[in-house]
C-alpha cells in the first residue's frame, strides 16, 4: 500500500516508520522541508539502533529505509496513493485546511486518516466536499511501541472505511479498537476515571500525592501512581483533557475536574517537564521522604468487626490472616477493655461502624479488605482516633504470617471506601458508562485500556474480578455515604448484578433479537 503522512514532527515519523518497516512505501510531507529531513534521519537512527540491538536485520532496515520516500511538496499529486494520515498540531483549523488542500491534490479514492486526540472527527470532516472519506487513526507515542490505534469513525464516514483501517492497523503489528467519535475517544475517557478520582482524594485531604501513589501501585497493582502520571504527562495537558471530556459530556459527574488544578497549571507546575509539579525533579531535588517507621505494640489484642452484615465474610478473612500472621485477635461478641477494634469498611466510613455499633472512637480504625497486590495495606483513621492506638494499630498490621517480609501500611484519613476503593470504583465506573452508551464493545475498552495506559487487568475485566454484584454494593455505599453523583451507579453493573452477567459480557440487544439468523426459530 502507499500511504502518504502530512506533519514530521514526533508523531508523524513515528507512524512513517511503524508503516515502512510493516512493508509499506510511505510518503513523508511538512510544509517545512528541514522537518522532513530530520524526520527522515530519526528513522534512520531509530532503525541503526533496532540494528545494534538485534531487533532486525540490516537487509530489513534498508528495506525499510527504501519505502520511506520524503516530499518536497506535502500537497504534491499522489495518483497511487491509498490511505493519507495527517499528523499535523492539534488545531481545527490547521487539520481542515490540510485536508482541503490533500483533497484537491489527491484522488477521490484515497482515504483519509486523521490522527488528532482530542477534535471531533466528523467536524474535520464536515469542511470536505466527500467528508464520507475520512476517519480518525489516534496512534499513541511512541508510536512503534504503544501497539494500539483508535479507530474512530465520523459521523459521515463511509461504512466500509473503519474495517479498512482496522485490518491496516492489524497488519502492521497493533491492535485495533473501533470508537465512536465523543470527547477523548477511547483510552483518554476511561483513563480519566484514576486522575479524576485521585484528585477528589487529594481535595479531602485523605493522605498526599505519594501516599495515593503508594496505594495505586502496591495495592491496585498500578505501574504509575496517577501523580507520577500527571508529572509525566504534564499537569496542563491532563488538566486540559480532563476539562475538554468533561465539557464534552455536558458536565458529567463522574467526569468533574478538580479546583486543584488551575492555579497549579498558571504556576507552571506541569511536572518533570518544568522541573516540578506534584513532586520536584532534577539532580537537586530531595529525595523523597521515607515512610516513617512502624514504631507500635504489634502484640496489642485486636477485634474485628463487620461494619454490617454484608461485611461479615471480609470480617472473617481478616481475621483469619492476624491470626495467621501470630495476632491476638479476639473472638468475644464484644471487644476487650483496651483492644483494637479494626472495621474492614466497603464503601462506607470507620465513623459511621462507630455510631451504628457504639464501637470505642479512640481505638476503632478502618482497614481496606481489597486484596492487596503488594506488601502494602490501608489503615483508616478518624478525627476521634488516639495516635498511640493507631500506631499499634499500624504495628498489627505489618505482621506477616510464617516469618515473612512484614507489609507496609499506609495510614489514610476515613473516608467512604478508603483510597484504593475509590480508585477502582471509578476506573470500573467510568468504563461502564463508556460500555452502557455503546461507545466501544467491553473487550475493546479492556485491550485499549490495557495495552494504552498499562493497567494490570482492563477496567470491566477488574470489576469482574471483584464481582458485578460486589462492585454494585460499593457503588451504593459510596452513593449513599457521600450523596456525591459521581458515585451514582451505573446501568451496565446494576443490570450484570441483577442478572447474573459478567461486567465484561456485552449482553443481548434490540438488535440481535430481530431475527433472521441461522440459528432462529419460530415457536
Amino acid at each position: 500500500m502507499r500511504i502518504r503522512i502530512v506533519g514530521a514532527g514526533a508523531m508523524g515519523r513515528g507512524i512513517a516508520q511503524w508503516a515502512a518497516v510493516a512493508g509499506h512505501t510511505v510518503e513523508l510531507g511538512d510544509v517545512r522541508p528541514q522537518a522532513v529531513t530530520e524526520a527522515a534521519e530519526f528513522v534512520r537512527s531509530m532503525l541503526e539502533r533496532a540494528v545494534a540491538k538485534g531487533r532486525m536485520s540490516d537487509a530489513d532496515a534498508a528495506g525499510a529505509l527504501d519505502r520511506l520516500v520524503p516530499l518536497d511538496d506535502p500537497w504534491a499529486a499522489g495518483p497511487g496513493v491509498e490511505v493519507v494520515i495527517e499528523a499535523v498540531r492539534e488545531d481545527l483549523a490547521t487539520k481542515t485546511e490540510v485536508f482541503g488542500r490533500l483533497e484537491r491534490a489527491l484522488p477521490a479514492s484515497a482515504v483519509f486518516a486523521t490522527n488528532t486526540s482530542s477534535l471531533s472527527v466528523t467536524r474535520i470532516a464536515a469542511a470536505l466536499k466527500d467528508p464520507t472519506r475520512l476517519a480518525g487513526l489516534h496512534f499513541f507515542n511512541p508510536v512503534p511501541l504503544m501497539r494500539i490505534v483508535e479507530v474512530v469513525p465520523g459521523a459521515a464516514t463511509r461504512p466500509d472505511i473503519a474495517p479498512m483501517l482496522t485490518a491496516l492497523v492489524e497488519s502492521c503489528g497493533h491492535r485495533a479498537v473501533t470508537v465512536a467519535d465523543t470527547p477523548g475517544f477511547l483510552v483518554n475517557h476511561a483513563g480519566r476515571g484514576l486522575v479524576t478520582e485521585a484528585l477528589a482524594l487529594l481535595e479531602e485531604t485523605v493522605t498526599d500525592p505519594a501516599g495515593i501513589d503508594r496505594i495505586a501501585r502496591d495495592v491496585l497493582g498500578l505501574r504509575m501512581g496517577p501523580f507520577e502520571l500527571m508529572d509525566l504527562t504534564g499537569l496542563d495537558v491532563t488538566a486540559a483533557v480532563i476539562d475538554s471530556i468533561w465539557a464534552g459530556f455536558r458536565h458529567e459527574d463522574r467526569l468533574r475536574p478538580s479546583y486543584l488544578t488551575p492555579n497549579r497549571v498558571a504556576a507552571g507546575l506541569h511536572g518533570r517537564k518544568t522541573g516540578r509539579g506534584w513532586f520536584p525533579y532534577g539532580s537537586e531535588s530531595a529525595a523523597p521522604a521515607p515512610e516513617a517507621p512502624v514504631t507500635g505494640d504489634p502484640d496489642r489484642p485486636v477485634h474485628v468487626v463487620a461494619p454490617s452484615p454484608a461485611g461479615e465474610a471480609d470480617a472473617v478473612a481478616l481475621r483469619a490472616a492476624l491470626t495467621a500472621a501470630g495476632a491476638t485477635v479476639g473472638t468475644g461478641a464484644a471487644p476487650s477493655a483496651g483492644a483494637l477494634v479494626l472495621v474492614p469498611v466497603w464503601g462506607s466510613t470507620v465513623a459511621s461502624a462507630v455510631a451504628a455499633q457504639a464501637l470505642p472512637a479512640g481505638r476503632t480504625f478502618g482497614v481496606d479488605p481489597l486484596p492487596t497486590a503488594g506488601r502494602r495495606r490501608v489503615l483508616a483513621v478518624t478525627p476521634a482516633a488516639e495516635p498511640a492506638a493507631a500506631r499499634d494499630a499500624r504495628a498489627v498490621l505489618a505482621r506477616a504470617a510464617d516469618g515473612g517480609e512484614p507489609f507496609a501500611v499506609s495510614v489514610v484519613r476515613d473516608t467512604a471506601g478508603s483510597v484504593a476503593q475509590r480508585l477502582l470504583a471509578s476506573i470500573v465506573s467510568v468504563s461502564a458508562s463508556i460500555a452502557e452508551r455503546a461507545l466501544a464493545t467491553p473487550a475493546d475498552i479492556d485491550l485499549a485500556v490495557t495495552t494504552g495506559l498499562g493497567y494490570p487487568v482492563g477496567p470491566l475485566a477488574w470489576g469482574e474480578r471483584i464481582g458485578a454484584v460486589r462492585m454494585l454494593e460499593l457503588h451504593r455505599a459510596l452513593y449513599a455515604t457521600t450523596g456525591d453523583p459521581r458515585h451514582r451507579p451505573t446501568r451496565w453493573v446494576a443490570e450484570r448484578a441483577a442478572l447474573g452477567l459478567a461486567l465484561t459480557d456485552p449482553g443481548t440487544s434490540p438488535a440481535d433479537c430481530l431475527g433472521g439468523g441461522e440459528g432462529d426459530s419460530a415457536v
